[in-house]
């Protein structure tokens, strides 16, 4: 039996093993990345895929004869066409809810850049800012508070959850818009946190930012494609939003034409939220069991067409 890994190298850049894997076939094969022309080839006459990123359509199935299972490497899977896998007799699984605790601790890394600027006043004094200051101390940009403040979430699955969780803890008022639409877009924060589908795409429109509270901040720690960045950009642009802080952008790496690129509101972070050594070998070992269950004719975190 053959696996091929398309794009191994976020998962494990060199700082893990691939022992478990290895261990469970004839020949593993890792490439780093893998464009979109060339997966057919890489898969080759392997039995397993792995991925997380390529785009795999009907079409490539067809081309990969011997293919009888897919891996996702990570929680979403809207990349592979699940319905033609199933059809086509091949099985699809995923890493569920791995990422919570990270992402959720993310979500707050970026909160709390915005709030408190702790990036900005740590150049600052290094640059030598508070040795010549006459006071003991200063601030470069207004800080914040978040207790009292209002938290919207969109999206309360296992990390919206974690997210109201920490929350809480600040002393925020945390507003679920599956509960209560109209307090969770006036909250003074939002955040995102609902899977990427046909029926959402763009839902973060010039229409949905609008209904937003004026100065309130957006945070992505979700999909990229589940904002309109245009739209987004005139929003920060006018004032209107106050600040934006997202992980995921609708291209990765972005095009150089992003229009949320350069805007002093807005942090962007490389989709790193998910990606602490725990849990980037932890998506290792469960890769491990999925196949292992695939193997003795059981289901473990087996995608359905729906």
């Amino acid at each position: 039996m053959k696996i091929v890994i398309l794009d191994g190298y976020t998962i494990n850049p060199g700082d893990l093993s691939w022992e478990k894997l290895e261990l469970m076939c004839d020949k593993l094969t890792v490439f780093d990345a893998t464009p979109q022309d060339k997966i057919v080839s890489r898969v080759g006459d392997a039995e397993i895929m792995m991925t997380s990123k390529c785009k795999i359509t009907r079409e490539i199935m067809k081309q990969c004869p011997n293919l009888r299972y897919i891996g996702s490497t990570a929680t979403g899977y809207n990349n592979i066409d699940v319905k033609a896998a199933s059809e086509l007799g091949i099985a699809v699984t995923n890493i569920p809810a791995y990422a919570s605790d990270a992402v959720a601790q993310h979500t707050f890394a970026l909160i709390l850049e915005l709030t408190n600027s702790v990036g900005l006043h740590n150049e600052s004094v290094h640059d030598g800012d508070w040795t010549d200051c006459k006071y003991f101390c200063y601030w470069k940009k207004p800080i914040s508070l978040l207790a009292g403040k209002s938290l919207g979430i969109i999206g309360y699955g296992a990390i919206g959850r974690k997210v109201a969780e920490i929350a809480e803890a600040f002393g925020m008022k945390v507003n679920i818009y599956s509960r209560d639409p109209e307090a969770t877009m006036k909250s003074d924060y939002v955040s995102l946190h609902c899977p990427l589908t046909e029926d959402n795409a763009k839902m973060v429109n010039a229409q949905f930012l609008v209904n937003m509270k004026p100065g309130a901040i957006l945070i992505n720690t979700a999909r990229g494609g589940l904002v309109d960045e245009r739209a987004l950009a005139d929003a920060l642009k006018s004032g209107f939003i106050a600040a934006a802080a997202t992980d995921v952008l609708e291209h990765e790496p972005p095009e150089a034409s992003c229009p949320l690129l350069g805007l002093d509101n807005c942090i962007i972070t490389p989709h790193l939220a998910w990606a602490p050594e725990d849990m980037r070998r932890q998506v290792i070992d469960v890769l491990a069991e999925n196949l292992d269950s695939w193997l003795n004719g059981r289901v473990l975190n087996r995608v359905e067409d729906l």
